[in-house]
């Protein structure tokens, strides 16, 4: 699609006409009249692009070009519809191998599973590419994990490691070797009152460590995460830094309550401070990062990212020297994968009742933080994603969502109760894409209402107006969040 005005640019109209030898008059003529529209189309072609007006665009086109119209299992797997020739090949390479399952070495295919994991696979935390959910009382963890660190930070400004389990606890281990730590839950609930008299029981949960191989170090900090949905990565990806850093208000100088701000973290390849993106704090600056990271913590992999392995200096490592594990080539597939899952459209976008649920949903100031548009910079070697209109409904940023949700953990410039922004898009099809309706870093929601409800600190002003509606407006608003 194009803006209206440049619609209507130059027509050239071919008139047919009696053949007859031209002249060097008419040659001279035609050179000026061709140098002529040359220099006019020159001047067109190098028009600034003009904004679109937001009323101009679909409403469901949440991924702009890389948008898909599938409500499916599959909602969140596709590739972007416009990969062709290699990059499509490259994106279903990704794919199988992010399908794989990892065994312990030696083995003729997938070696390298680490001696302590949390997962054989990454499908298996992200089944159907979606999102993971906790566990209830002390099953295994299959698409959930925690983060371990003590007081202090790192030498690049990160989470100290905790002696003898690093920076996240696994949980499983291959034959023959201790896992660090099985974990178990409790729930405990309250109720929650609208102004109405309607109520909802929101549930907090109390972890707690299960047989530990050793000692847990003094001030040991646990932090849970449920895997979170990977698809429109990508596109997030393409966001322009500036325009992250230009939403920045950590002292709220415009005085709606809400004072963000982008986490610092390190880059481990270029080995320089910048913009985290990813992650329940923003804690990965890329998707090679993000994707380093889980090879090597969640399936103790090591990669050209992060070539030692988890388990070194504790009693679990093996001492092989077969680093990397996975070939570059695999793990690069894998990275273009992760950057190449389309967003699915947005539905009932028409329906008065969601319509209604937007006026509510920017009324309540959510989109003070679940930002709704960005436009993606331009980048010649990622063309699918340049230059696109998406609605991914977040900021990127950091926000304190106050002691109710805190963690107790910082983690680079993140406090325990700051949390990054998550994406919004897609959010209405978890139900359909992963069985259930579990929300926020820890799934303690069980709703999407109990997920409004647990928001604290900055978004405290916009609990208190969802706390004053009637309860069809309730379900507008949620109408809203579920046409995502």
């Amino acid at each position: 699609q194009y803006p209206q005005d440049h619609a209507g640019g130059p027509v050239v109209t071919v008139l047919a006409t009696e053949h007859r030898s031209m002249s060097s008059v008419d040659r001279r003529n035609l050179f000026g009249a061709l140098l002529v529209f040359g220099f006019v189309a020159v001047l067109v072609s190098c028009r600034k692009a003009e904004p679109w007006e937001e009323e101009a665009f679909d409403e469901r086109l949440s991924g702009g070009a890389q948008t898909v119209f599938t409500e499916g299992v599959g909602a969140f797997s596709q590739a972007f519809p416009t990969l062709s020739g290699w990059r499509e090949e490259f994106h279903e390479l990704g794919d199988q191998h992010f399908e794989a399952t990892f065994v312990a070495a030696p083995a003729p295919l997938f070696q390298g599973l680490g001696t302590i994991y949390n997962s054989n696979s990454c499908f298996n935390c992200h089944i159907n590419d979606g999102r993971g959910k906790p566990i209830q009382q002390s099953e295994p963890m299959t698409s959930m994990l925690f983060r371990t660190s003590v007081p202090g930070s790192d030498p690049h400004g990160g989470p100290l490691a905790a002696p003898g389990f690093g920076g996240q606890l696994q949980d499983k281990a291959i034959f023959g070797v201790a896992a660090e730590a099985g974990v178990q839950v409790m729930w405990e609930e309250t109720p929650f009152v609208f102004a109405d008299g309607d109520s909802v029981q929101l549930r907090r949960p109390v972890w707690t460590l299960v047989s530990p191989y050793t000692g847990l170090p003094a001030g040991f900090m646990l932090s849970p995460r449920v895997a979170p949905p990977v698809h429109g990565l990508g596109l997030l990806e393409q966001i322009a830094g500036s325009e992250l850093l230009a939403l920045e208000d950590e002292s709220d100088r415009d005085g709606d309550g809400i004072s963000g701000h982008a986490n610092r973290v390190f880059d481990a390849v270029t080995r320089q401070q910048t913009i985290g993106r990813f992650g329940w704090k923003a804690e990965a600056p890329n998707l090679e990062q993000q994707v380093a990271g889980a090879y090597n913590e969640d399936m103790g992999i090591t990669n050209k990212v992060f070539p030692v392995e988890s388990s070194y200096g504790q009693p679990q490592f093996d001492g092989r020297s077969d680093e990397p594990e996975v070939p570059d080539s695999i793990f690069n597939s894998v990275v273009f994968y992760v950057k190449t899952l389309a967003v699915p459209a947005r539905r009932n976008v028409t329906d008065p009742v969601v319509r209604r649920g937007k006026v509510l949903f920017n009324a309540a100031n959510c989109s003070g933080c679940h930002r709704t548009s960005f436009t993606t910079r331009t980048d010649m070697y990622f063309p699918e994603a340049s230059g696109q209109k998406i609605h991914p409904y977040t900021d990127l940023l950091l926000h304190d969502m106050g002691p109710g949700l805190s963690d107790d953990r910082p983690t680079y410039s993140a406090s325990g109760s700051e949390w990054r922004t998550p994406p919004l898009w897609g959010i209405g099809l978890t139900q359909v894409v992963n069985g259930h309706n579990n929300f926020l870093h820890d799934g303690r929601a069980r709703s999407l209402m109990e997920a409004i409800l647990w928001h604290g600190g900055e978004a405290s002003r916009s609990v208190d107006f969802v706390r004053n509606l009637g309860k069809e407006d309730r379900e507008a608003l949620l109408a809203f969040l579920k046409s995502l």
